[in-house]
């Protein structure tokens, strides 16, 4: 049995891996600043975890990146890097400004010609990719409003191929996942829609896929990560 230390937080755990790994990268993290003194919340991934999808990214070779949530591109550059420069990810986001000035980061970042910004609801965005038939992606990263992730999923697995990896954002919430929606008010319907996301994932014979709980910087979560059979 580990035992935690009261010592210290997980926060503090987060900086030390961050600084002893080296996660930061100036421009990415000038980007960050820049989302945030533009009124954006600040709920973007962290550092770890975007080099967490970078790494997943060129783990599986992808070439072909969709993201369903982009806010100011943070999460969107760490995928983009793991694309390599012959790969290409579209990520989709229901506000002008986020979508705004998620393109001055990419630009900052020297990855705007990796990535293609769809803006509206995201929903009509998957349903147009459909329609046209694009290319299957290899990753699918959705992280966007949760009461719609079971619509967000159905659409993912119609623009996978076997093998295509697919992780959800956000799916503990500081434990409000075991609760009745009922208690969260105006949260009740992401939290619902969570819950539902689960047991899709566990019943859709499409996908095998599991979950992980998260602590650092960004609180008590998790995410799921699945496999388009």
């Amino acid at each position: 049995m580990i035992h935690h230390s009261a010592e210290h937080d997980a926060g503090a755990v987060d900086e030390y891996l961050e600084r002893e790994l080296g996660l930061r990268v100036d421009a990415l993290e000038a980007g960050r600043e820049h989302s945030h003194s533009a009124g954006l919340p600040r709920i973007e991934v962290s550092p770890a975890q975007g080099k967490f999808l970078q790494l997943l990214a060129e783990i599986t070779g992808a070439r072909r990146v969709l993201e369903i949530g982009t806010l100011g591109g943070y999460s969107t550059s760490w995928l983009a890097r793991g694309v390599g420069e012959a790969g290409t990810v579209i990520s989709c986001e229901f506000e002008p400004l986020h979508a705004s000035v998620a393109r001055e980061n990419l630009q900052r970042a020297g990855l705007s010609e990796r990535v293609e910004i769809k803006l509206g609801a995201a929903q009509g965005s998957l349903d147009s990719l459909l329609s046209k038939r694009v290319a299957p992606f290899d990753l699918i990263f959705i992280d966007a409003d949760k009461r719609n992730n079971v619509a967000y999923l159905e659409r993912a697995v119609k623009l996978s191929h076997p093998g295509t990896v697919l992780v959800l954002d956000n799916v503990v919430r500081s434990g409000a996942v075991l609760d009745d929606p009922a208690r969260h008010g105006t949260q009740e319907a992401d939290v619902r829609g969570i819950q539902d996301s689960l047991r899709w994932l566990r019943d859709d014979p499409r996908v095998s896929a599991t979950a992980l709980q998260t602590v650092g910087v960004k609180g008590w979560d998790g995410f799921a990560l699945a496999r388009v059979l």
